[in-house]
């Protein structure tokens, strides 16, 4: 299947061709792909430095407490200003509702657990398709170890009593590294 979507893909951006389903080129989806990349890069390095200082001024339990404000706040703004609807989703949600996948967002985490146990980096996992005149995209999110101080199998009492407190309904424990801990989840009218 995977190889089948590459021999299209490559055919088509050869013929320059539209897709039928969705009404835009190629060329014109790839251009969406690269500023959705652009966007889950800019919101991972407005966000990266703030838990950074937090995880250096307070361990992980003062992290906890301002990724419950800086990430809903940072997806929100980076909203506003682009006009994507922006938000990170998980098949173990920490932030409920907000990181509940729809239908199609939690059969593409399931592909990215499935291409992760067929040896897949990561790192390449990105999905995106038109439907409807709208445009989605999604990217792998793995653990990496610095995930593990508050979603691992092992964490210490004070971050269990963040999260219990931050995020009373979280789901989002156990992790193991490399694992596939959610997506970045885009979106945006055409």
């Amino acid at each position: 299947m995977l190889l089948q979507y590459i021999i299209c893909l490559c055919i088509s951006l050869a013929l320059g061709a539209c897709h039928p389903q969705s009404g835009i080129n190629t060329q014109q989806q790839a251009a969406l792909q690269q500023k959705a990349t652009s966007i889950v890069r800019q919101f991972v390095s407005m966000l990266k430095p703030q838990l950074r200082q937090a995880l250096q001024h307070g361990g992980p339990a003062h992290a906890i407490e301002v990724c419950s404000r800086a990430a809903p706040a940072l997806a929100a703004q980076l909203s506003e200003n682009t006009g994507w609807k922006i938000k990170r989703v998980s098949l173990k949600a920490r932030n409920h509702p907000a990181a509940i996948p729809d239908t199609w967002e939690k059969s593409v985490l399931q592909q990215f657990d499935r291409e992760r146990a067929a040896g897949i980096s990561p790192a390449t996992m990105v999905v995106s398709r038109v439907e409807g005149g709208v445009y989605r995209f999604m990217k792998a999110q793995p653990v990496v170890p610095v995930c593990l101080l508050c979603h691992g199998e092992n964490i210490s009492p004070d971050t269990a009593a963040a999260l219990k407190r931050f995020y009373p309904q979280d789901q989002a424990r156990g992790y193991k590294l490399g694992q596939i801990r959610g997506a970045f989840s885009l979106s945006r009218q055409l």
